[in-house]
C-alpha cells in the first residue's frame, strides 16, 4: 500500500510537469504569444505605474536590477518587522521583533529560504504575515524563476537574456498568482483557515480557557508550497492540522512544491529545441530523488532500535515526531520532496528522523540540484552539466562544448567558484559553531546528534531550504547573524555567477556539430552527469556526515 501511494504521487508529478513545462516555455517567450491577450493588459498597467522599461538587458544590467530590487525589498521587510507592534493589522497585539531576529527573518524570506527562528502564530502580526512574508513568498521564487529563464536564454542562444522586471512580473502574474489562488480555494474547502479575525478564545470541556491561533493561513500555505518557500504560519508548519488537515491536502502540498521545479528541466529542453536534453536533466534529478526517498523510507520503516530496546513497538516503523494521519509513506515522501525542492516545509519533525533516514534530507540539500527550488535547482544541475562536459572534454583532448557553445576559462572559473562556495559556507560556519560555546550551547541533544543539528542548520541555510533540526535553540545573536549571512551568500553569489555565465555564452557563436562533438542528450551523458554530481558531493560532504548521522547510526547498532 505504501509503494502504491508513493508511485501514484510520483506519476502525477510527471503528468503535471509536462504541460507545466510547455506553459512556462510560452510564458517566458521573447515573442508575442496568445497569453499576452489574457495577461498583457495587467502587466502593462504594472509597468506604467512603476515606470518599468521593458527593453532587453545585458547580463550586468540584469544582475544589477535583481540586486537592487531585492535590496529594497529587504529594507522594507526589516522595517515592518521591527515596528509591527506599532503598525495596524495586529489584533493579537504581537510585539516588535528583535533587531537581529528581524535581520535573520528578512534575509531568510528574501532568499527563498524561510528559515524560522520564531514561531509564526506568536511572532508575527497579520500585517507582517501578509505584507512581509506572503509578499516575499511571491517575489523571491519569481526572482529565482527570472534568473533561471535568463540562464536558459544564454545557453540556448535566444535573442537576449530578456528583462529582469518583465520576467519577475510575468512569473508572479502568469504563474504564481493563478496557481496560488487555485490551491488556496482547495485548502479552504478542506478546512484550512482564511480569516483576519483575532486569536479565538474558547472554553474547553474541562472548563479551562484556550487560545486558538488563526489567520490568513490558506493564502500563505498555497504560495508557501508553489513558490518552494516553506515558512509556516504556525510553528509546527505542515504538521499542524490547520495547515495540513488530511491526506488529500498532504498530497496537494507535495505536488504544489515539486510542480515548477520538475517542469523547469523540461522547459529547458523545449527552449533548446531538444526534448531529449530536458528529459536527461529530469532523469538525473529524478533518479537521485528516488535513491534518497528509498533511504529515508526504509530507514524510518525499519524503526528505531533504541526505542525498541525500551519496549516501544516499532512494527509500524519509527513514528516518533510523525503524524499518525500521514504514516511512514507520506511522511517520507514529504521529507524527501521538501528537501529535494529546497522548500523547507515539514509535516514531521526532522530532528526525530533515524540517523540513516536523516541522510536523505542532508544529501539533497548538500547536492542542491535534486530539482531544487523554483529556478535555482535547474540552474545548479546545468552548472554540473557544464562541468561534466568540461571534464569529458579534457579526457578526450577536445575543447568542451555544451549545446554548440564552447566552454572556456571564464565560464569554468565562475562555475568552480559557485560549486566551491556551497560547501565553504556550510563547513566553515559549522566548524566555528562546534568549537565555540556560542554554537554548542544551542544543542539540545549532545553527542553525534548534536553535531547533526548544527550541520543541518547551516546546510539548510546554504541551500535556501529552511527546514531545521528543531531541537536546536537557534534564536540567539550568533545563530541569527551567522545563518542570515550564509543565506545571503548562498543565494546571491551563485545567482550573479550564473547570470554572468549565461551572458558570456549568449555572446558566443554556435559551433557546428561534428563527429567529435560530445552528445549531451543520451544515456552516456546521464551517467557522466550523475557521477560528477555524486563524486563531488561525496568527496566534499562524506567526512562531515561520518561525524554526525553515520556515527550516530553506528552507536545504535
Amino acid at each position: 500500500m505504501d509503494f502504491l501511494q508513493i508511485s501514484v504521487v510520483l506519476l502525477f508529478v510527471i503528468l503535471l510537469a509536462i504541460p507545466m513545462a510547455k506553459y512556462l516555455t510560452t510564458v517566458f517567450s521573447l515573442e508575442t504569444t496568445r497569453h499576452d491577450r489574457v495577461f498583457g493588459w495587467v502587466e502593462r498597467g504594472v509597468y506604467k505605474l512603476s515606470g518599468i522599461k521593458t527593453n532587453d538587458m545585458n547580463w550586468k544590467q540584469y544582475a544589477q536590477a535583481l540586486l537592487l530590487s531585492n535590496l529594497v525589498m529587504f529594507i522594507i521587510s526589516y522595517v515592518i518587522l521591527r515596528f509591527q507592534g506599532l503598525l495596524p493589522g495586529n489584533p493579537s497585539e504581537i510585539a516588535n521583533m528583535d533587531s537581529l531576529l528581524a535581520f535573520n527573518t528578512a534575509a531568510s524570506f528574501l532568499t527563498n529560504t524561510n528559515l524560522q527562528h520564531y514561531s509564526g502564530e506568536s511572532g508575527l502580526s497579520y500585517l507582517s504575515q501578509m505584507v512581509v512574508i506572503i509578499f516575499l513568498m511571491f517575489t523571491t521564487p519569481a526572482t529565482g524563476l527570472a534568473l533561471c529563464i535568463a540562464f536558459f536564454r544564454g545557453l540556448t542562444g535566444q535573442r537576449s537574456l530578456g528583462n529582469f522586471y518583465v520576467d519577475l512580473i510575468r512569473s508572479i502574474i502568469r504563474v504564481l498568482l493563478p496557481l496560488s489562488v487555485l490551491v488556496s480555494l482547495i485548502l479552504v474547502s478542506q478546512g484550512v483557515p482564511q480569516t483576519l479575525d483575532p486569536t479565538a478564545v474558547v472554553t474547553t470541556l474541562e472548563g479551562a480557557t484556550q487560545n486558538i491561533a488563526r489567520g490568513p493561513v490558506a493564502a500563505l500555505e498555497s504560495i508557501k508550497h508553489i513558490g518552494t518557500n516553506g515558512g509556516g504560519f504556525f510553528g509546527a508548519n505542515s504538521a499542524h492540522p490547520f495547515e495540513n488537515p488530511n491526506a488529500f491536502t498532504n498530497v496537494l502540498e507535495i505536488l504544489s512544491m515539486i510542480l515548477i521545479p520538475a517542469a523547469l528541466p523540461l522547459t529547458f529542453g523545449y527552449m533548446a529545441k531538444s526534448r531529449k536534453q530536458g528529459w536527461i536533466l529530469f532523469s538525473a534529478m529524478g533518479l537521485m530523488l528516488l535513491a534518497f526517498l528509498c533511504v529515508n523510507y526504509f530507514s524510518e520503516q525499519n524503526g528505531n532500535p533504541q526505542l525498541e530496546a525500551l519496549g516501544l513497538s516499532q512494527e509500524s516503523g519509527s513514528m516518533e515526531g510523525k503524524e499518525v494521519r500521514f504514516g511512514i509513506a507520506q511522511s517520507a515522501l514529504f521529507t524527501t520532496v521538501t528537501t529535494a525542492a529546497t522548500t523547507g516545509t515539514v509535516n514531521n519533525m526532522h530532528d526525530t528522523l533515524t540517523p540513516l533516514g536523516s541522510i536523505a534530507p542532508f544529501g539533497m540539500m548538500m547536492l542542491n540540484c535534486v530539482f531544487g527550488g523554483d529556478g535555482v535547482g535547474t540552474v545548479n544541475i546545468l552548472m554540473y552539466s557544464i562541468l561534466a562536459v568540461f571534464i569529458a572534454g579534457l579526457m578526450v583532448g577536445r575543447t568542451p562544448e555544451f549545446l554548440g557553445k564552447k566552454i572556456e576559462g571564464m565560464e569554468m572559473k565562475l562555475i568552480a567558484m559557485a560549486i566551491l562556495l556551497h560547501p565553504i559556507i556550510i563547513l566553515v560556519p559549522s566548524a566555528l559553531a562546534l568549537t565555540t560555546q556560542m554554537g554548542t550551547e544551542a544543542i539540545s541533544n549532545p553527542g553525534f546528534h548534536g553535531i547533526s543539528q548544527i550541520i543541518y542548520e547551516f546546510t539548510s541555510s546554504a541551500a535556501n531550504n529552511g527546514s531545521g533540526f528543531e531541537g536546536l535553540g537557534d534564536n540567539t545573536p550568533f545563530w541569527n547573524i551567522s545563518t542570515g549571512l550564509v543565506m545571503l551568500f548562498g543565494r546571491y553569489f551563485s545567482m550573479i555567477a550564473m547570470i554572468a555565465v549565461g551572458g558570456s555564452l549568449l555572446a558566443k557563436k554556435r559551433v557546428p556539430e561534428t563527429m567529435g562533438t560530445f552528445k549531451t542528450d543520451n544515456s552516456t551523458f546521464l551517467v557522466i552527469l550523475l557521477s560528477t554530481v555524486l563524486i563531488i558531493g561525496a568527496l566534499t560532504f562524506f567526512p562531515v556526515l561520518a561525524l554526525g548521522p553515520i556515527a550516530e547510526w553506528l552507536t545504535f547498532r
